[in-house]
């Protein structure tokens, strides 16, 4: 899934997504006051956006220059407020400790035995910052998809919370029910979403 994936897939209709932010992003931060935010695998920047309108200043990164324009796009409202960065996160980590919010959605990110890529992740939380990361929840699925992706060679949520140390304080570590219904053709219908506050 490079970068000709990615623009391949955005680029072979007007619009993806649903062009709504995803509902996990919606339950779980609404409270959270504005500070400066990571939105990983961005997309077509409904996420983002939905920060920005907030008060939020806003990097977002996505490895397809198609998506990043098109989210450019339907921004033009908070101008300013968001910096639509085209790169790939897992190959060059963010800068550290920078973000009040690291927020992951849905993004493929693989496994690796010295977890470089996810600890470059969770390096770019500021101290008091919160990571919010969010997957389809994989039980039950075949062990290899349709599109030859294997599931269990990404990270998951509650993974993740096993590999956060004592500098974190998990404070949701559950599987839920889709906010809303999945796509058509998905078989995706709960979440597993990991919340947890960088305490130091």
């Amino acid at each position: 899934m490079d970068a000709q994936f990615w623009d391949d897939r955005y680029g072979g209709q007007p619009q993806l997504f649903s062009g709504n932010p995803n509902g996990v992003l919606l339950t779980e931060l609404t409270e959270l006051p504005p500070g400066q935010a990571l939105d990983v695998g961005c997309g077509e920047g409904a996420d983002a956006l939905w920060l920005a309108r907030r008060g939020w200043m806003v990097t977002a990164v996505d490895i397809s220059q198609v998506a990043l324009k098109r989210a450019a796009a339907a921004g033009a409202d908070v101008e300013g407020r968001v910096s639509w960065k085209r790169g790939d996160l897992t190959t060059a980590p963010p800068p550290a400790n920078a973000f009040d919010l690291v927020s992951v959605h849905y993004f493929p990110l693989s496994r690796q035995d010295d977890h470089l890529a996810l600890r470059g992740l969770l390096c770019a939380v500021a101290p008091g910052g919160t990571l919010l990361f969010v997957g389809h929840d994989i039980t039950g699925l075949p062990e290899r998809l349709d599109d030859g992706h294997v599931p269990a060679d990404y990270y998951q949520p509650a993974e993740i919370a096993e590999l956060l140390d004592a500098d974190w304080t998990v404070t949701v570590n559950e599987t839920r029910p889709r906010v809303v219904p999945p796509p058509p053709g998905s078989h995706h219908t709960h979440d597993t979403v990991l919340r947890a506050r960088r305490t130091r």
